[in-house]
């Protein structure tokens, strides 16, 4: 475990990397209609629905490691927020922070070995066994880091069954996984040896409706 100590640090640190991020962000500004998904366009641009049903344990394959910078915002019953969010995945672990749209640190969310933990900008610490749950208690919704390690890639998760609507291209437009449906607005223009990434992706579960859009991709 971190020494709590140096989280405010961290933070400070990372302020720098964040903010081109928040610059970005002020100049598209978050209203909340935003975070509404074009179901017509992923209704005209479909061709086929492909269902796929979940690997067997030995088959599932951990999502590839990345780190990316990007912009989030969520509608609810209770909320309307937005800021910026950093998220470095590895193969056995993952952290993410978020943070307002000015830059203040809003939580560290970690999951490793050890189990989740969430730390406050008030370094309050909170531990459940899955991010979900204790996003939804902690922060008031929830953040389904499970599938969306493989959802951000444009992926489905291979441990429950997906279902997935599909271009002429053979792009990924929408996935239907675990409660949650996943949209796909625009992609990053394909570099050599590597196709192209989701830029900006709509997620809603019930009633709540998250916005996500990476502004730096860096797979690995």
């Amino acid at each position: 475990m971190r020494n709590l100590k140096l989280l405010s640090l961290w933070f400070s640190v990372n302020q720098q990397i964040i903010y081109a991020g928040i610059l970005i962000c002020s100049a598209f500004p978050w209203i909340s209609g935003c975070v509404t998904p074009a179901h017509q366009t992923t209704a005209d641009t479909t061709v086929k629905t492909i269902l796929i049903e979940p690997a067997a344990d030995a088959q599932i394959a951990p999502a590839t490691d990345f780190n990316l910078l990007g912009r989030i915002s969520i509608q609810s019953q209770n909320q309307n927020s937005s800021g910026s969010f950093r998220w470095q995945h590895l193969a056995n672990s993952d952290e993410i922070l978020l943070f307002t749209p000015l830059g203040q640190a809003v939580a560290e969310i970690t999951k490793d070995q050890e189990g989740v933990r969430l730390i406050t900008s008030k370094l309050e610490a909170f531990y459940a066994n899955d991010v979900e749950s204790l996003t939804e208690e902690i922060l008031g919704w929830r953040l389904p880091l499970d599938g969306l390690r493989y959802w951000i890639q444009g992926m489905h998760s291979p441990a429950t069954v997906a279902e997935k609507d599909l271009d002429n291209k053979e792009q990924v437009v929408a996935i239907r996984q675990d409660g949650w449906k996943i949209y796909y607005s625009n992609y990053t223009p394909a570099q050599p040896n590597q196709p192209p990434l989701p830029r900006v992706l709509y997620l809603t579960y019930e009633n709540l409706k998250i916005k996500l859009v990476v502004d730096n991709w860096k797979a690995e």
